[in-house]
């Protein structure tokens, strides 16, 4: 797979990245970014992707998290790709919503049209990227973590949760918990999957907790939320699935913070800990 680079930045004794490469799922070019430590030539690191959330690219995450230099002391690659397809002929809410269309890609795939060509993101993260990020950098394919933030902590709890025999470790901060259950879930998974709500449940992170035949997660999920944060009452929801992860005996460890709201000062603010979480997990 031809992957050109766009930039390349030292930090920290290793590189961040950013890149483009032609996308078969999401029918477009797609970006993504990546923070490689330094490592020996013939050595394979541990992988975690992080997924951004409503309006962000792939630059959100390399810019604001400060995750970096606890990653190079770790030894993990980060992976943050692109929140939605973009591009001429992608299609985008008619009238111009930050919650739906570009940028807002929920990391599922499209089954209605005009989004079906293009809004394939959960296959795009799963697949494609997964094997980009594999024959381009030395990167572990058995020893993956997956977290995210809002929309992008959706998309980490319900790939990390559909796909536990390859994402070793879990985490989000300020998820879209239970999207069957509010206002961003409701529009999104309405316009992309259409009216059965039976399909809506495989990307909502309650309903598949509370699904027996989802497959208990390998190891704790990790997710903070800040308590003055302006969407949690209408959009976030976790004591939704905190309710449903204590009914199956889903290893869960949710923290709230008083006085954090929904931005990026929350998330440095307890990066460390989620890098440590995934450290911890994939460096055994």
């Amino acid at each position: 797979m031809t992957l050109t680079t766009l930039g390349e930045h030292k930090a920290f004794g290793g590189t961040v990245g950013y890149y483009r490469h032609a996308s078969a799922s999401n029918n477009c070019a797609m970006q993504f970014a990546a923070f490689v430590p330094a490592c020996a030539p013939a050595e394979k690191l541990p992988v975690v992707t992080y997924l951004a959330g409503l309006t962000c690219t792939e630059e959100t995450f390399m810019i604001k998290a400060g995750a970096q230099r606890k990653a190079a002391e770790l030894r993990l690659i980060l992976v943050a790709p692109d929140t939605s397809p973009r591009g001429e002929g992608v299609p985008d809410d008619p009238e111009g919503a930050y919650d739906f269309g570009l940028g807002a890609g929920f990391y599922l795939n499209a089954t209605q049209s005009p989004w079906s060509r293009n809004y394939r993101m959960y296959d795009y993260v799963t697949r494609e990227l997964a094997a980009q990020v594999v024959e381009s950098f030395p990167a572990d394919a058995s020893r993956q973590g997956i977290f995210g933030h809002s929309m992008g902590g959706h998309g980490a709890l319900t790939i990390g949760l559909r796909n536990t025999d390859r994402y070793r470790s879990i985490s989000a901060f300020a998820p879209i918990c239970s999207p069957v259950n509010c206002p961003w879930g409701q529009k999104a998974l309405g316009n992309y999957l259409g009216d059965d709500r039976a399909a809506w449940s495989a990307y909502d992170a309650t309903e598949l907790v509370r699904n027996p035949a989802t497959s208990r997660p390998q190891n704790t999920i990790l997710v903070d939320q800040g308590l003055a944060d302006q969407f949690l009452e209408q959009e976030l929801h976790p004591h939704l699935l905190e309710e449903a992860c204590a009914a199956r005996n889903v290893p869960l460890e949710l923290r709230r913070h008083a006085g954090y709201d929904h931005g990026y000062y929350f998330i440095a603010s307890f990066m460390d800990d989620h890098l440590q979480h995934h450290g911890t997990i994939l460096n055994g």
